[in-house]
Order: structure tokens, then C-alpha cells, then sequence
């Protein structure tokens, strides 16, 4: 739901960036790699230690890179199928990146094994939504469907409540409580989500089947 217009905003908001970068010779390869290295970082070093707010920082940062690269490739007119499948298994690493941190931190110092499992679920279905679109699309499909919880809500709700979790270090009572409830948040909704993609894919593969098996379409391949 946010891609459809938070996307467009900050797309258009970075478009001068993505210029200025250009002129510099920068490819948009390498912003995607700087990109991921940069919320890995922040995930992987921050939030295993429980800095949130710092980490949340340094993730928001790199994140907009995600932007920045297509939008760069776009000016260019150098948008490939290579650039494409490196900008989405990108991703894919560091959504990893930051959900596997929460992991960490609630496995070691956070103490707590039921959210350290809420954590791994929301790395783990995030995958497989994810994969759910891509392994439909294939086969040919078109996976009609937005979902309740995509990649854009899941990063928003996360890295604000983490954010926002951090501030618990600089005295703000009771701002702690903030992340276990959007990983829960999180959890439910990617599981609404994926259940949405599987009901669609049953639904259109059943439909592409039927008109593949109906009487005018086989005569069609007899006669081709």
C-alpha cells in the first residue's frame, strides 16, 4: 500500500540526488551495493546491542538507496534485467539484515526467546512473500494483489518503532515497549499477506488453466 505513493513522493523528492550523482560518475550499481552494505551495518552492529535509535538512523540513511539507484538508471536510460535482479536480491539481504539484529539482540542482552521467534517469523515470511509474487509472475501469472503488509510497511512500522524504542536510552519511559508490538504487528500482517498471494496465485492458476483447457483454445493450437 505505501509502495503505490510513497514511492512516487520520495522518488520525485531524490530525483536531483540521482543527478547529481550521475554527473559524478557513480553508477547506480554501486549505490545499491553501498545501499545494502550501509543497512547491514546499521542493522548488524546497532541493534545486536540494543542501540536502536542509532541503528534506525543509520538504516534510514542507506535505505532511500533503493530509490536513489532506480531513479539513476532511469535518467541514464540504462535500466537492465541485471540491474533489476540485483536491486530486488538486494533487498532481500538486508530486510534480512534488520530483522535478523531484533533476532540477536532478543537471543542475547533483550532476554526474551518468544521474540527473538517473532523476530526470525518476520525475517523468514517476509522472504517468502516476497517469493510468493515472484514465483507466480514465473509462471506467467499476474499476482493481482497488494497485500496487507509489504515490504514498505514492513520496513515503516519496524524501523519507526525501533526508532523510536532507542529513545528508551535517553530516559523517555516507556517508549520500549514500541518494538514488540510492531514485530508482532508485523508477524500477523506478513502472515495475512502471504495467506492473500497464495489465495491469488490458487485462484489465477486455476483460471489459466481452464482457459488453456477450453474447447477454442485447443482448437487454436491444433490448428497453429
Amino acid at each position: 500500500m505505501l509502495n503505490k505513493y510513497a514511492r512516487a513522493f520520495f522518488t520525485r523528492v531524490l530525483t536531483p540526488f540521482a543527478a547529481f550523482l550521475l554527473r559524478r560518475g557513480v553508477s547506480p550499481d554501486a549505490v545499491t551495493l553501498i545501499g545494502t552494505a550501509g543497512v547491514m551495518a546499521g542493522a548488524l552492529v546497532f541493534f545486536p546491542r540494543g542501540e536502536f535509535f542509532w541503528g534506525t538512523i543509520v538504516i534510514t540513511l542507506f535505505v532511500f538507496s533503493d530509490l536513489v539507484d532506480g531513479n539513476m538508471a532511469r535518467q541514464a536510460g540504462i535500466s537492465s534485467r541485471w540491474g533489476a535482479f540485483l536491486d530486488s536480491t538486494l533487498d532481500r539481504v538486508a530486510d534480512g539484515a534488520i530483522f535478523g539484529g531484533f533476532a540477536l539482540w532478543y537471543a542475547g542482552t533483550g532476554n526474551d526467546n518468544v521474540l527473538c521467534a517473532v523476530s526470525i517469523f518476520c525475517l523468514a515470511s517476509g522472504q517468502v512473500v516476497s517469493y510468493t509474487k515472484a514465483r507466480g509472475e514465473s509462471i506467467g501469472l499476474p499476482v493481482a494483489v497488494n497485500g496487507l503488509v509489504e515490504r514498505a510497511e514492513r520496513l515503516v512500522i519496524s524501523l519507526v518503532a525501533a526508532g523510536l524504542a532507542g529513545l528508551h536510552a535517553f530516559g523517555v519511559p516507556g517508549v520500549d515497549v514500541l518494538l514488540p508490538i510492531a514485530l508482532w504487528i508485523v508477524a500477523a500482517g506478513s502472515a495475512v499477506t502471504l495467506g492473500q498471494r497464495v489465495v491469488t496465485v490458487r485462484r489465477e492458476s486455476a483460471e489459466a488453466d481452464a482457459a488453456a483447457d477450453a474447447p477454442g483454445a485447443r482448437g487454436n493450437e491444433a490448428t497453429s
